[in-house]
């Protein structure tokens, strides 16, 4: 046979065993490969910036606000002036209640000094009568009873000393009456005290006119302008009160099992979302909100940036559990009932799984699989089947959705 009609033959055997081997090949699918690494689960939930507390602002008097001293921003230290009102009106009254101030002690001290003091001289004069009586007494019961004095004389000293008595008692008596229970005196004493408590209220009055700062604080908004008319209980400024800045953010109620006081997160914001900060969850409230179906969690950021505003949204990723050392299967491999399809010797086989920790985007594998396994990501072939493993790239997490540019940095930021 010569070579012209040999070659077509073994070209068509060459052809043949090509097709065979290519039919025969196992089909190729797409998988990842368990790895052994760091695994970190955390919640992820938007959130504000607050101050611990704030306050309205307003005044205690109905009048014409004179001058505001502050701008929306500015820091203010306590029992600083914030703004004035009118004060003339104020300013005259508190005069009018020291002048009638004046007056009623002028009258308390007409209506009961000099007749005190013509008083205290009376007493003054019946007791030094009532001594002279006693002496005298003393000295005519001597003699009485040595022999040079009759007794109706000693008789005549009693009476004496009798009457000085009575004169002192009925002076003082005089003078503790316009002393302290004397009626002018007492009405005196009402008119005076009657008359200051006027001056306090006036005073009071005219310190109300200035609005001040209840402590050292930031002024979140100004809503009042000089010349504006303003009455009590109308929010003029609201400040925030000087403290640590909070971040506060409301969380569905169903991962509370996974929240614990002390749990580190990161923080970024979508004005600055190459700059992720640090903070701690301090606290979270004890009652669910029933209309929501969500609790409120308060943060403490660890060094709070500059850029930090009230109310501004911030993007937060919580870190709820940490694996330093775990072997990972993607989440997107694992399928119903704790499943994987594994690659193996040119065959798909199905192992069941232990599983522990879960985060978005990968699973901790405790039992079923080892560190170099091929899991498979689509549905064919079916264990069982032929299979050739190729390399997929793995999917988005998708839980940043909807957290804007924070959270597309989000999953960079805490070390996904």
């Amino acid at each position: 046979m010569t070579m012209r009609r040999v070659l077509p033959w073994a070209l068509l055997l060459l052809a043949v065993a090509a097709v065979t081997w290519w039919a025969s090949r196992p089909p190729a699918v797409p998988a990842v490969q368990v790895q052994t690494g760091p695994l970190v689960r955390s919640l992820q939930f938007s959130a504000r910036v607050a101050a611990q507390s704030r306050v309205d602002v307003g005044a205690t008097l109905t009048g014409r606000v004179a001058t505001v001293a502050v701008r929306e921003g500015d820091e203010v230290a306590a029992g600083a002036p914030l703004l004035r009102l009118e004060d003339d009106e104020a300013r005259a009254a508190l005069a009018q209640a020291e002048a009638q101030l004046a007056q009623a002690r002028a009258a308390r001290e007409g209506a009961g000094g000099s007749r005190l003091r013509a008083a205290e001289a009376q007493l003054a004069q019946a007791e030094a009568q009532r001594v002279a009586a006693l002496a005298d007494r003393q000295r005519t019961a001597d003699l009485v009873a040595r022999g040079f004095l009759s007794p109706a004389r000693d008789d005549e000293a009693a009476r004496a000393l009798a009457v000085a008595d009575a004169q002192a008692a009925a002076a003082r008596a005089q003078r503790d009456a316009l002393a302290t229970r004397g009626s002018e005196r007492v009405q005196a004493d009402a008119a005076v005290a009657a008359a200051e408590a006027a001056v306090a209220a006036a005073r009071a009055r005219l310190m109300q006119t200035v609005v001040r700062a209840p402590t050292a604080a930031r002024v979140l908004q100004r809503a009042v302008e000089p010349g504006q008319i303003v009455q009590p209980g109308r929010a003029l400024l609201t400040l925030a009160l000087a403290g640590p800045v909070e971040l506060v953010a409301q969380v569905d109620e169903r991962f509370l099992d996974e929240l614990r006081v002390g749990q580190t997160a990161t923080v970024v914001a979508d004005a600055f979302p190459r700059e992720p900060f640090g903070a701690t969850l301090q606290r979270i409230a004890p009652r669910v909100d029933a209309q929501r179906g969500a609790v409120d969690l308060h943060l403490r950021p660890e060094a709070a940036p500059p850029f930090l505003r009230e109310d501004m949204t911030l993007a937060v990723a919580v870190v709820t559990a940490r694996r330093d050392r775990a072997l990972v299967m993607p989440l997107a491999a694992l399928r119903a009932g704790d499943e994987a399809w594994v690659v193996h010797d040119g065959r798909v086989n199905a192992r069941r799984l232990k599983l522990g920790l879960r985060s978005d985007a990968g699973v901790e594998v405790l039992e079923g699989l080892v560190e170099g396994d091929w899991v498979m990501l689509g549905d064919q072939p079916a264990p069982g089947q032929r299979a050739q493993a190729v390399a997929a790239a793995l999917p988005t997490p998708g839980s940043t959705g909807g957290m804007g540019a924070a959270g597309a940095a989000m999953t960079q930021a805490i070390g996904r």
